[in-house]
């Protein structure tokens, strides 16, 4: 089934120069991409997008890492977009992500784990609305 995800390659991976690592092995793993922006998000919008983990003690620190530099927010498209992307990226803390994941070889630690990728549809849709009005979507094959 057809479906679309969001990706973050967050700003550690973009200060390590691996963007283009991770692009290849979405593609490599049948993802295409259907939008994409390199973005540097202010404190005020990585708190409305990461605003379901306000409550948490990990919220400033993690807010203030996603404001701290660069990032590459993109739309990812597939079948099964959401399971793959997740499977690519690892488990969410890099000392546990099986070998060859995206967050063994690129993460600095748990908070700055290179990636984020949606873990539902209703998730996927309202992250992707956060970053991507409708027009800059590319529509799939």
């Amino acid at each position: 089934m057809s479906e679309r995800t969001l990706s973050i390659i967050k700003p550690d991976a973009v200060a390590k120069g691996v963007i283009g690592q991770i692009i290849a092995d979405f593609e490599a793993n049948g993802l295409q991409i259907a939008a994409m922006k390199m973005i540097r998000m202010s404190k005020r919008v990585a708190q409305g997008f990461y605003a379901v983990h306000r409550e948490r003690p990990f919220f400033d620190s993690l807010t203030d890492f996603m404001s701290s530099g660069p990032a590459v927010v993109m739309v990812l498209s597939g079948d099964n977009a959401i399971a793959k992307n997740r499977e690519l990226m690892g488990a969410t803390n890099p000392a546990e992500a099986a070998e060859g994941t995206l967050r063994k070889r690129f993460a600095t630690d748990i908070e700055k784990n290179a990636v984020h990728g949606s873990d539902a549809p209703e998730t996927a849709r309202t992250e992707i609305a956060y970053f991507f009005p409708e027009l800059e979507i590319v529509n799939e094959k």
